[in-house]
Protein backbone atom coordinates (compact mmCIF):
# COMPACT_ATOMS: atom_id res chain seq x y z
CA UNK A 1 0.00 0.00 0.00
CA UNK A 2 1.63 3.68 -0.70
CA UNK A 3 -0.24 6.41 0.36
CA UNK A 4 0.16 9.09 -1.63
CA UNK A 5 -1.37 12.43 -0.43
CA UNK A 6 -0.21 15.63 1.94
CA UNK A 7 1.25 18.75 -0.05
CA UNK A 8 4.64 18.81 1.36
CA UNK A 9 4.35 22.39 2.87
CA UNK A 10 7.99 21.91 3.82
CA UNK A 11 8.74 22.38 0.25
CA UNK A 12 6.39 25.29 -0.76
CA UNK A 13 6.67 26.11 -3.12
CA UNK A 14 8.07 23.49 -4.90
CA UNK A 15 5.29 20.99 -3.55
CA UNK A 16 2.08 22.42 -4.23
CA UNK A 17 -1.46 21.01 -3.73
CA UNK A 18 -2.14 20.19 -7.45
CA UNK A 19 1.82 19.26 -7.40
CA UNK A 20 2.63 17.43 -4.10
CA UNK A 21 6.11 15.96 -4.06
CA UNK A 22 6.00 12.68 -4.47
CA UNK A 23 5.50 13.92 -8.31
CA UNK A 24 8.64 15.42 -8.04
CA UNK A 25 11.99 14.23 -8.98
CA UNK A 26 14.18 15.19 -5.97
CA UNK A 27 16.92 13.43 -5.91
CA UNK A 28 17.99 13.87 -9.63
CA UNK A 29 16.89 10.16 -10.26
CA UNK A 30 15.43 11.22 -13.16
CA UNK A 31 12.14 10.36 -12.28
CA UNK A 32 9.67 10.61 -8.85
CA UNK A 33 9.82 10.12 -5.63
CA UNK A 34 6.40 7.86 -6.53
CA UNK A 35 8.00 5.88 -9.05
CA UNK A 36 11.05 5.62 -7.29
CA UNK A 37 8.76 3.71 -4.40
CA UNK A 38 6.69 1.90 -6.62
CA UNK A 39 10.22 0.33 -8.39
CA UNK A 40 11.67 -0.94 -4.86
CA UNK A 41 8.56 -2.61 -3.98
CA UNK A 42 8.16 -4.70 -7.25
CA UNK A 43 10.53 -6.71 -6.58
CA UNK A 44 8.59 -7.83 -3.26
CA UNK A 45 4.99 -7.84 -3.91
CA UNK A 46 4.97 -8.19 -7.59
CA UNK A 47 3.29 -5.03 -9.76
CA UNK A 48 -0.36 -6.15 -9.47
CA UNK A 49 0.06 -6.56 -5.42
CA UNK A 50 1.05 -2.28 -4.91
CA UNK A 51 -2.33 -0.43 -4.19
CA UNK A 52 -2.15 3.34 -4.50
CA UNK A 53 -4.34 5.42 -2.32
CA UNK A 54 -4.17 9.75 -3.25
CA UNK A 55 -6.64 11.92 -4.12
CA UNK A 56 -8.95 12.18 -6.98
CA UNK A 57 -7.42 15.34 -8.38
CA UNK A 58 -4.11 13.62 -8.60
CA UNK A 59 -5.64 10.40 -10.56
CA UNK A 60 -4.41 11.23 -13.83
CA UNK A 61 -1.18 12.22 -13.03
CA UNK A 62 -0.31 8.66 -11.16
CA UNK A 63 -1.56 7.14 -13.93
CA UNK A 64 0.98 8.55 -16.01
CA UNK A 65 3.89 8.06 -13.60
CA UNK A 66 2.75 4.15 -13.16
CA UNK A 67 1.29 3.20 -16.15
CA UNK A 68 1.13 -0.43 -15.12
CA UNK A 69 -0.75 0.47 -11.82
CA UNK A 70 -4.05 -1.54 -12.07
CA UNK A 71 -7.65 0.01 -11.88
CA UNK A 72 -8.66 -2.25 -8.79
CA UNK A 73 -5.72 -0.84 -6.73
CA UNK A 74 -6.18 2.58 -7.42
CA UNK A 75 -8.33 4.15 -4.19
CA UNK A 76 -9.27 7.55 -4.23
CA UNK A 77 -9.62 10.29 -1.41
CA UNK A 78 -12.51 12.74 -2.20
CA UNK A 79 -10.95 14.80 0.27
CA UNK A 80 -7.68 14.17 2.87
CA UNK A 81 -8.45 12.47 5.85
CA UNK A 82 -4.82 11.71 7.40
CA UNK A 83 -2.91 8.64 7.46
CA UNK A 84 -5.59 6.08 9.53
CA UNK A 85 -8.25 6.64 6.55
CA UNK A 86 -6.17 5.97 3.81
CA UNK A 87 -4.65 3.23 5.44
CA UNK A 88 -7.48 2.06 7.09
CA UNK A 89 -9.74 1.62 3.88
CA UNK A 90 -6.88 0.28 1.46
CA UNK A 91 -6.84 -2.76 4.15
CA UNK A 92 -10.29 -3.27 4.57
CA UNK A 93 -10.52 -3.48 0.89
CA UNK A 94 -7.50 -6.41 0.91
CA UNK A 95 -9.26 -7.33 3.49
CA UNK A 96 -12.47 -7.80 2.09
CA UNK A 97 -10.92 -9.43 -1.38
CA UNK A 98 -8.57 -12.00 0.92
CA UNK A 99 -9.14 -11.77 4.54
CA UNK A 100 -5.67 -13.93 5.10
CA UNK A 101 -3.69 -11.13 3.13
CA UNK A 102 -0.64 -9.42 5.19
CA UNK A 103 -0.42 -5.75 4.03
CA UNK A 104 2.40 -3.21 4.42
CA UNK A 105 2.44 0.94 4.40
CA UNK A 106 5.30 2.43 2.33
CA UNK A 107 4.91 6.35 1.92
CA UNK A 108 5.27 7.74 -1.48
CA UNK A 109 7.91 10.02 -0.91
CA UNK A 110 10.92 8.77 0.84
CA UNK A 111 14.05 8.09 -0.77
CA UNK A 112 15.16 4.67 0.62
CA UNK A 113 18.97 4.17 -1.11
CA UNK A 114 20.82 0.40 -0.18
CA UNK A 115 17.29 -1.52 -1.80
CA UNK A 116 18.26 -4.75 -0.74
CA UNK A 117 18.80 -3.99 3.14
CA UNK A 118 15.73 -2.49 2.63
CA UNK A 119 14.14 -5.65 1.24
CA UNK A 120 16.18 -7.67 4.02
CA UNK A 121 14.38 -5.24 6.57
CA UNK A 122 10.91 -6.38 4.82
CA UNK A 123 11.64 -9.80 4.92
CA UNK A 124 11.65 -9.75 8.55
CA UNK A 125 9.24 -7.17 9.21
CA UNK A 126 6.75 -9.59 7.56
CA UNK A 127 7.90 -13.03 9.39
CA UNK A 128 7.08 -11.02 12.80
CA UNK A 129 3.32 -10.11 11.01
CA UNK A 130 2.72 -13.68 10.19
CA UNK A 131 3.41 -14.40 13.85
CA UNK A 132 0.55 -11.79 14.72
CA UNK A 133 2.76 -8.66 15.74
CA UNK A 134 2.26 -5.32 13.87
CA UNK A 135 5.47 -4.15 12.70
CA UNK A 136 7.10 -1.20 11.77
CA UNK A 137 10.84 -0.53 10.41
CA UNK A 138 13.22 1.66 12.53
CA UNK A 139 16.21 3.36 10.57
CA UNK A 140 19.44 3.18 12.35
CA UNK A 141 20.60 6.56 12.89
CA UNK A 142 23.32 8.15 11.36
CA UNK A 143 23.58 11.52 13.13
CA UNK A 144 21.49 13.58 16.05
CA UNK A 145 18.54 14.62 13.67
CA UNK A 146 15.75 16.40 14.81
CA UNK A 147 13.44 16.80 11.67
CA UNK A 148 12.57 12.64 12.62
CA UNK A 149 10.33 11.41 15.13
CA UNK A 150 12.16 8.84 17.23
CA UNK A 151 11.07 4.86 18.06
CA UNK A 152 12.56 4.08 22.00
CA UNK A 153 12.87 -0.01 21.17
CA UNK A 154 12.60 -2.50 24.17
CA UNK A 155 13.45 -6.37 24.50
CA UNK A 156 14.44 -8.61 21.66
CA UNK A 157 12.20 -10.66 20.38
CA UNK A 158 12.43 -14.44 19.54
CA UNK A 159 10.13 -14.51 15.86
CA UNK A 160 11.08 -17.19 13.61
CA UNK A 161 12.45 -15.63 10.51
CA UNK A 162 12.68 -12.14 12.49
CA UNK A 163 16.42 -12.02 14.48
CA UNK A 164 16.64 -8.82 14.81
CA UNK A 165 12.39 -7.87 15.99
CA UNK A 166 12.68 -5.25 18.88
CA UNK A 167 9.63 -5.04 21.25
CA UNK A 168 8.87 -0.99 20.71
CA UNK A 169 8.81 0.53 23.92
CA UNK A 170 7.29 4.06 22.70
CA UNK A 171 7.26 6.47 19.86
CA UNK A 172 8.84 10.08 20.54
CA UNK A 173 7.97 13.48 18.87
CA UNK A 174 10.65 15.61 16.89
CA UNK A 175 13.41 16.35 19.82
CA UNK A 176 15.52 19.05 19.96
CA UNK A 177 19.10 18.71 19.19
CA UNK A 178 20.65 18.00 22.89
CA UNK A 179 18.23 15.17 23.03
CA UNK A 180 18.68 13.59 19.82
CA UNK A 181 22.18 13.61 20.53
CA UNK A 182 21.15 11.45 23.89
CA UNK A 183 19.06 9.15 21.78
CA UNK A 184 21.79 8.52 19.37
CA UNK A 185 24.88 8.07 21.92
CA UNK A 186 22.08 5.77 23.89
CA UNK A 187 21.88 3.17 21.01
CA UNK A 188 17.93 2.66 22.07
CA UNK A 189 17.07 4.63 19.68
CA UNK A 190 15.83 4.56 15.92
CA UNK A 191 14.13 6.82 13.22
CA UNK A 192 10.51 6.67 12.65
CA UNK A 193 10.37 5.70 9.01
CA UNK A 194 6.41 5.55 8.94
CA UNK A 195 6.67 2.64 7.75
CA UNK A 196 3.60 -0.39 9.14
CA UNK A 197 3.28 -4.42 7.77
CA UNK A 198 1.06 -6.54 9.27
CA UNK A 199 -2.27 -9.26 8.91
CA UNK A 200 -4.89 -6.59 7.85
CA UNK A 201 -6.85 -8.31 10.08
CA UNK A 202 -4.63 -7.63 12.88
CA UNK A 203 -4.12 -3.75 12.06
CA UNK A 204 -7.87 -2.78 11.27
CA UNK A 205 -8.70 -4.86 14.75
CA UNK A 206 -6.02 -2.62 16.49
CA UNK A 207 -7.50 0.31 14.54
CA UNK A 208 -11.32 -0.97 15.77
CA UNK A 209 -9.98 -0.84 19.68
CA UNK A 210 -8.78 2.95 18.85
CA UNK A 211 -11.73 4.38 17.21
CA UNK A 212 -14.21 2.49 16.58
CA UNK A 213 -16.44 4.71 14.39
CA UNK A 214 -13.64 5.26 12.25
CA UNK A 215 -13.51 1.34 11.60
CA UNK A 216 -17.08 0.87 11.40
CA UNK A 217 -17.25 3.76 8.36
CA UNK A 218 -14.15 2.00 6.70
CA UNK A 219 -15.75 -1.19 6.88
CA UNK A 220 -18.41 -0.08 5.21
CA UNK A 221 -16.64 1.40 2.43
CA UNK A 222 -14.84 -1.76 1.72
CA UNK A 223 -18.10 -3.72 1.82
CA UNK A 224 -18.98 -1.30 -0.89
CA UNK A 225 -16.08 -0.91 -2.89
CA UNK A 226 -15.82 -3.81 -5.53
CA UNK A 227 -19.46 -3.40 -6.09
CA UNK A 228 -21.72 -0.26 -7.73
CA UNK A 229 -22.66 0.86 -4.64
CA UNK A 230 -19.24 2.37 -4.56
CA UNK A 231 -20.23 5.96 -5.40
CA UNK A 232 -23.20 6.78 -3.06
CA UNK A 233 -21.39 5.09 -0.30
CA UNK A 234 -18.15 7.05 -0.67
CA UNK A 235 -20.30 10.34 -0.52
CA UNK A 236 -21.98 9.17 2.65
CA UNK A 237 -19.42 7.86 4.62
CA UNK A 238 -16.14 9.44 3.76
CA UNK A 239 -16.82 13.16 4.90
CA UNK A 240 -17.65 11.90 8.45
CA UNK A 241 -14.87 10.02 8.76
CA UNK A 242 -12.32 11.24 11.97
CA UNK A 243 -9.51 12.99 10.48
CA UNK A 244 -6.02 11.39 12.58
CA UNK A 245 -2.88 9.92 12.09
CA UNK A 246 -2.24 6.21 12.18
CA UNK A 247 0.27 6.78 14.61
CA UNK A 248 -2.41 7.81 17.30
CA UNK A 249 -4.88 4.79 16.01
CA UNK A 250 -2.56 1.83 15.76
CA UNK A 251 1.20 2.71 16.35
CA UNK A 252 1.01 4.04 19.78
CA UNK A 253 -1.83 2.16 21.10
CA UNK A 254 -0.30 -1.18 19.99
CA UNK A 255 3.13 -0.33 21.25
CA UNK A 256 1.54 0.18 24.42
CA UNK A 257 -0.47 -3.05 24.05
CA UNK A 258 2.94 -4.83 23.71
CA UNK A 259 1.92 -5.98 20.07
CA UNK A 260 4.21 -3.34 18.22
CA UNK A 261 7.89 -4.47 16.99
CA UNK A 262 10.59 -3.04 15.19
CA UNK A 263 12.76 -4.10 12.49
CA UNK A 264 15.72 -2.35 12.83
CA UNK A 265 16.45 -1.22 8.96
CA UNK A 266 20.48 -0.62 7.76
CA UNK A 267 19.85 1.21 4.71
CA UNK A 268 20.12 5.10 3.80
CA UNK A 269 16.64 6.54 4.26
CA UNK A 270 15.23 10.49 4.13
CA UNK A 271 11.48 11.97 4.42
CA UNK A 272 12.56 14.44 2.22
CA UNK A 273 10.71 16.84 4.72
CA UNK A 274 12.34 20.03 3.56
CA UNK A 275 15.13 21.79 1.54
CA UNK A 276 18.14 21.34 4.10
CA UNK A 277 17.67 16.91 3.33
CA UNK A 278 16.89 18.38 -0.67
CA UNK A 279 20.57 19.61 -0.12
CA UNK A 280 22.15 16.33 1.38
CA UNK A 281 20.65 13.91 -1.53
CA UNK A 282 20.85 16.08 -4.82
CA UNK A 283 23.90 15.08 -6.67
CA UNK A 284 23.53 17.95 -9.48
CA UNK A 285 25.06 20.81 -9.21
CA UNK A 286 27.88 23.25 -9.21
CA UNK A 287 30.33 22.57 -6.07
CA UNK A 288 28.76 23.06 -3.23
CA UNK A 289 25.28 24.33 -4.18
CA UNK A 290 22.78 21.86 -5.93
CA UNK A 291 20.24 22.92 -8.29
CA UNK A 292 16.97 21.05 -9.63
CA UNK A 293 14.92 22.11 -12.18
CA UNK A 294 14.13 22.03 -16.15
CA UNK A 295 17.28 23.69 -18.10
CA UNK A 296 17.88 25.99 -14.75
CA UNK A 297 19.94 29.04 -15.44
CA UNK A 298 21.95 29.91 -12.57
CA UNK A 299 25.68 31.19 -11.76
CA UNK A 300 27.54 30.79 -8.85
CA UNK A 301 30.76 32.16 -7.06
CA UNK A 302 31.93 30.68 -3.48
CA UNK A 303 28.10 29.86 -2.78
CA UNK A 304 26.37 26.81 -0.95
CA UNK A 305 22.83 25.38 -0.48
CA UNK A 306 20.27 24.50 -2.87
CA UNK A 307 18.29 26.24 -5.95
CA UNK A 308 15.40 25.38 -7.57
CA UNK A 309 14.96 27.14 -10.50
CA UNK A 310 11.70 27.02 -12.66
CA UNK A 311 10.50 30.42 -13.90
CA UNK A 312 13.18 30.42 -16.91
CA UNK A 313 15.22 33.25 -14.94
CA UNK A 314 19.23 33.57 -14.57
CA UNK A 315 19.57 33.47 -10.68
CA UNK A 316 23.01 34.63 -9.66
CA UNK A 317 24.67 33.98 -6.34
CA UNK A 318 27.77 35.72 -4.92
CA UNK A 319 29.54 34.66 -1.90
CA UNK A 320 26.18 33.31 -0.10
CA UNK A 321 26.31 30.06 2.23
CA UNK A 322 23.56 27.51 2.89
CA UNK A 323 20.92 29.52 1.13
CA UNK A 324 17.96 28.37 -0.21
CA UNK A 325 16.56 30.12 -3.00
CA UNK A 326 12.82 28.42 -5.04
CA UNK A 327 12.20 30.33 -7.69
CA UNK A 328 8.95 29.30 -9.82
CA UNK A 329 6.39 31.05 -11.78
CA UNK A 330 4.21 32.89 -9.22
CA UNK A 331 5.98 32.67 -5.72
CA UNK A 332 10.06 33.09 -4.76
CA UNK A 333 11.59 31.56 -1.73
CA UNK A 334 14.55 33.00 0.08
CA UNK A 335 15.88 31.10 3.19
CA UNK A 336 18.57 29.24 4.77
CA UNK A 337 19.38 25.15 4.85
CA UNK A 338 19.07 26.43 9.25
CA UNK A 339 15.35 27.66 8.92
CA UNK A 340 14.04 25.31 6.01
CA UNK A 341 11.97 23.78 8.93
CA UNK A 342 10.13 26.97 9.13
CA UNK A 343 8.98 27.30 5.61
CA UNK A 344 5.88 25.42 7.18
CA UNK A 345 5.08 28.85 8.64
CA UNK A 346 4.52 30.78 5.41
CA UNK A 347 2.25 27.74 3.93
CA UNK A 348 0.26 28.52 7.54
CA UNK A 349 0.38 32.33 6.83
CA UNK A 350 -0.79 32.28 3.51
CA UNK A 351 -3.53 29.95 4.44
CA UNK A 352 -4.98 32.16 6.89
CA UNK A 353 -4.49 35.36 4.73
CA UNK A 354 -6.75 33.39 2.15
CA UNK A 355 -3.66 33.22 -0.67
CA UNK A 356 -5.06 29.73 -2.43
CA UNK A 357 -3.87 30.37 -5.49
CA UNK A 358 0.00 30.03 -4.63
CA UNK A 359 -0.58 26.93 -2.36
Amino acid sequence: MIPAGGIGSRLWPLSRADAPKFLHDLTGSGQSLLRDTWDRLVPISGEDRIMVVTGRAHRAAVEKVLPRLTDPNVVLESEPKDSSAAIGLAAAILYKRDPDVIVGSFAADHVIRNERGFREAVNEAVAAADAGYISTIGISPTNPAIGFGYIHCGEQLKVEGAPSALLVDSFVEKPDLATAEGYVASGDYLWNGGMFIARAEVLLAQLGESRPALLEGLTALAEAWDTPRRGAVVDAVWPRLEKIAVDYTVAEPAAKAGRLVVIPGHFDWDDVGDFASIGKLHSGGIGDLAILGENPRVLADSSSGVVVAQSGRLISLIGVSDIVVVDTPDALLVTTLANAQRVKSVVDALKLSGRSDVL
